[in-house]
């Protein structure tokens, strides 16, 4: 059964909660006229709450949209996402839609500018990193009147259509994989992860599973930053100095995951008969290894082209019926550091 999306709220949503005059409302919005702090402030808070965007469309467009789809990421230096977007791109090509880039740096606070921007031009639809996102991105988000994609991620509850892998799922697998070849004596290493949600589901997932055989992480090392070659071999020369028994390193991600295949063979460390070393993502830029690095190919362009399909389809048809989760099976590829016995 089609559920139709919420109409944008309009100023005289805001009026009424927030007890003035749509001109008053206006007049905050507009950042014009004498209005008090008082009023002000909470007019502003009304309009956070409510998800409330301004419609920048003028005179007798203002009921339309425009043929854009704004896509929200948190970053362009992490390679996961340029695949993504070729995904979308290459989808959208001769539909008439056009992707628009937003980039939050992984901060709520920027996402929540980035869409109020992208959103204030009445978009065709929306394609969004994450299904965690702040009140009031989520208010705007519920509010926007057209198609809204969640991607990357399927552990959580979609505010409408959703396509991605469930990271808790494949740290499940990485894990399994990395005690049925004998592994015990496993370390860590990975971002800081308060805002890199699918790195800390992968790490829940990871480390329940290593739970339930009896296992523990023995160490760890975090790193803040973008991911680097030289931050990897740093780090991995760092925990194996301090934990020399350890056997498997699991990166969260390839790219410090590269770092450390490059550091354990400049130490002549057997790999992955003394140590196994696997990360997250397929990135096909590290091929060119000396060792091939065991990964997860999380289904990237996959993501991209799907999400843009069922924006171009519900803008083609809005009668379709709202997409449900979409979950990608995420491929595991053994590489030449993780042993097969």
């Amino acid at each position: 059964m089609t559920v139709p999306p919420r109409r944008p709220l309009t100023l005289r949503d805001v009026s009424e909660a927030s007890g003035v005059s749509e001109m008053t409302v206006s007049r905050v919005l507009r950042d014009k006229g004498d209005v008090s702090e008082a009023t002000r402030a909470r007019v502003k808070a009304a309009a956070k709450r409510l998800g409330y965007v301004p419609n920048r469309i003028a005179g007798s467009l203002a009921s339309s949209r425009v043929n854009l789809v704004a896509v929200v990421i948190p970053s362009l230096k992490n390679m996961v996402f340029p695949e993504v977007l070729s995904g979308i791109s290459e989808t959208l090509a001769g539909t008439g839609l056009q992707p628009v880039v937003g980039v939050t740096d992984y901060l709520p606070e920027r996402e929540e500018e980035v869409l109020f921007e992208m959103l204030s031009w009445r978009p065709s639809g929306v394609i969004v990193a994450g299904l965690e996102h702040s009140e009031a991105s989520r208010a705007m988000l519920v509010r926007a009147g057209c198609p809204v994609v969640e991607i990357m991620d399927t552990d959580g509850d979609p505010i409408d259509a959703c396509v991605g892998i469930s990271h808790r799922r494949a740290g499940r697998t990485m894990a399994e994989a990395i005690l049925e070849q004998g592994y015990r004596r496993i370390g860590f290493l990975g971002t800081k992860m308060p805002l890199d949600h699918r790195a800390r589901k992968r790490f829940e997932g990871f480390t329940a599973t290593l739970a339930r055989a009896g296992i523990e992480i023995a160490d760890r090392e975090f790193y803040s930053g973008g991911s680097a070659l030289a931050k990897g071999r740093e780090m991995t020369r760092t925990l194996m100095a301090r934990s020399p028994d350890l056997d498997f390193l699991y990166y969260s991600n390839d790219m410090i995951g590269a770092g450390g295949v490059l550091e354990l063979a400049a130490q002549g460390v057997e790999v992955p008969g003394r140590v196994g070393l696997a990360g997250f993502n397929g990135v096909e830029l590290l091929d060119g290894l000396p060792r091939q690095l065991a990964t997860m190919d999380a289904c990237r362009r996959e993501i991209g082209q799907r999400a843009a399909a069922i924006v171009a389809g519900r803008v083609t048809d809005p009668d379709l019926a709202r997409a449900a989760t979409e979950e990608l099976t995420p491929r595991l590829a053994w590489g030449d550091t993780l042993r097969r016995r």
